[in-house]
């Protein structure tokens, strides 16, 4: 049985992978934060009946203990061996740049991105060991533009693009792949649960309002189930030659297309049109 270990199951894309790979027959290691949180994903994989497939356990990525202790309580139920991982935890924190405190940006980027590095190294040992093994890391399309009041959000999945395009190359010679999934809108919690700064007395408060009130209007009318990305997740995990890159959803296609063909500054133009963003 192939096994992997998911980060950020409690909800979203993280609890429909673990659903999708252990009815797929993966044993499925699914770990969260808070394990208070487990109940929608218990609840999913009874009504799935894959309940025996799915291990729980508690990881929360910004901590290199906790990292250490879920991959040592994992590998020791394995034989120290395990297939895959899937780095899907996420937050974010939106606002303008002067009214984010500095504690904000700072958990963003240890999640989104020292989380993804210090998990990896963590594991890196058992796939090197046996000579194989798929990181695959749940990117987004904020990873093509700029997003407006998302710009934290945007610079750690950046970030970690060119950190998994430069490490594919010392991990290739030992038949271990690493795969971006980039999705586009879908539903999940991550927005809901984003803190929103916007103080009194900011000269950014009207705008980022605006901005705020648009992107809510985007993801009710655009996002779409998460179980596609799980389904592509999947994909990934189980081809023989897995591709670098799967942009999941018609946004995401579209903007890994148009990225590099189009200048900045039209994208930026469409960017404002679309959220009828102005001046003030």
């Amino acid at each position: 049985m192939r096994s992997v270990l998911i980060t950020g199951t409690s909800s979203g894309i993280g609890l429909a992978t673990a659903v999708v790979l252990a009815s797929r027959g993966w044993r499925v290691f699914a770990t969260m934060r808070n394990l208070k949180k487990r109940g929608l994903l218990d609840e999913s994989l009874r009504t799935a009946g894959v309940q025996d497939k799915v291990c729980v356990e508690g990881l929360d990525v910004t901590s290199q203990a906790s990292i250490q202790a879920a991959a040592d309580s994992i590998l020791a139920r394995t034989g120290n061996a395990l297939d895959a991982v899937v780095h899907n935890a996420g937050v974010a924190a939106a606002g303008a740049l002067e009214d984010i405190p500095d504690s904000e940006l700072r958990r963003v980027m240890e999640t989104n991105f020292f989380g993804v590095l210090g998990l990896t190294r963590a594991l890196l040992p058992t796939f090197r060991a046996q000579r194989h093994g798929r990181i695959v890391i749940v990117s987004s399309e904020a990873a093509f533009y700029g997003q407006p009041t998302n710009a934290i959000y945007c610079a750690t999945k950046w970030a970690i693009e060119g950190w998994a395009e430069s490490t594919a190359y010392e991990l290739e010679p030992f038949g271990i792949d690493v795969v971006l999934v980039e999705p586009g809108p879908y539903r999940t919690e991550i927005w809901a649960s984003t803190p929103r700064f916007q103080p009194a007395g900011s000269p950014y408060r009207s705008w980022v309002q605006q901005v705020f009130a648009a992107a809510d209007a985007h993801a009710t009318t655009m996002s779409r189930d998460p179980k596609e990305v799980a389904l592509v997740i999947a994909r990934a995990l189980e081809a023989r030659q897995p591709r670098f890159r799967y942009p999941v959803g018609i946004f995401a296609r579209l903007n890994h297309f148009f990225r590099g063909k189009v200048p900045t500054t039209w994208l930026r133009k469409a960017m404002k049109l679309y959220l009828s963003m102005s001046r003030s």
